[in-house]
């Protein structure tokens, strides 16, 4: 299915190198906020308390979290949980004070004004130790999801294509990670799994123009084609189908990140984030890398075997 089919290709690899400057200046740029401000782990990460009370009617959040500060708890992460009535409370950790006096303490706070009262449903804390074996089990995470990606490209493809993809899949990674950083938006383990998601997800077009790519490498028998030319007609003839697939799911991120409420907040931010420049990495990192990488149609079709010369 195609909305439109251009019928002049656009040479997008002329630019090649503007686009990659812009990408490499970009990549430092978040380089230097997640070294210089870091990354603004959540609870699960770091430890805390994490607290599910319930009201006989709809919560007020701002409410909620106004008055966990103004009694003193820093930075108190507030969000409904399943229903309106079911308030979500997580409280960073706090050294030498037991978790069972803090829950205590928030349900006497939250108790105290005029309004409805909260029921404790639950409590769970998390320790330090727990939240470090969170960040290195999402570290490997990330590690095998990259390996098996190169893995996949390098046996599908060749190790030149398999390197320029992952190359431009990190690229999505850390811009990403460079986003949170600097404006210390909270990265906590659905952000994690975005942020996975969107290497899958970036990997995939990638092998789409790849394809494409190894197509026009095989109907070139007959003309002469530069490898310019030939990644300027895979991209161009798969702009439809990245339109189309994109739109689609930038369309139901969107939803999630106007109606899906705090929770889902962050995670729809990394994916739209991660999306937007998943196209960008894919055509205009992925593509002038490989081609810069000397690929060649030799590469990715085997010639044909030659009949063995009769034994006189």
């Amino acid at each position: 299915m195609e909305f439109f089919r251009i019928r002049r290709d656009i040479p997008f690899m002329r630019k090649a190198l503007v686009f990659n400057v812009i990408s490499f200046i970009t990549f430092l740029l978040a380089v230097f906020f997640l070294s210089t401000r870091g990354l603004h782990l959540s609870v699960e990460f770091t430890g805390g308390t994490l607290m599910e009370v319930s009201y006989s009617e709809a919560a007020d959040l701002q409410g909620v979290r106004k008055a966990l500060t103004d009694s003193g708890f820093s930075e108190p992460q507030v969000q409904n949980f399943g229903t309106a009535r079911d308030v979500l409370i997580r409280l960073p950790l706090v050294k030498d004070v037991d978790s069972a006096k803090v829950s205590q303490q928030v349900i006497a706070t939250l108790s105290a004004g005029d309004g409805p009262k909260p029921e404790l449903r639950r409590v769970e804390y998390v320790g330090p130790q727990i939240g470090k074996e969170l960040a290195e089990d999402g570290a490997l995470a990330l590690m095998f999801v990259i390996c098996g990606i190169m893995a996949y490209l390098a046996m599908r493809f060749e190790w030149r294509y398999a390197v320029s993809a992952i190359i431009a899949n990190l690229h999505d990674v850390v811009i990403i990670l460079g986003f949170f950083a600097a404006f210390q938006w909270e990265f906590s383990l659905p952000v994690l799994a975005a942020v996975l998601a969107v290497l899958g997800y970036s990997v995939n077009e990638s092998v789409v123009v790849f394809d494409r790519v190894r197509e026009v490498f095989r109907n070139a028998r007959k003309r002469t084609l530069t490898v310019a030319e030939v990644m300027d007609n895979a991209i161009t003839s798969t702009i439809s189908r990245t339109i189309i697939t994109h739109g689609s799911t930038q369309m139901m991120v969107l939803s999630m990140l106007l109606f899906g409420g705090e929770a889902l907040h962050y995670f729809a931010v990394a994916l739209t984030i991660g999306i937007c420049f998943g196209i960008y990495s894919s055509v205009l990192v992925a593509c002038p890398l490989a081609m810069w990488l000397g690929v060649k149609r030799e590469q990715l079709i085997k010639p044909p075997k030659r009949k063995e010369e009769a034994v006189v």
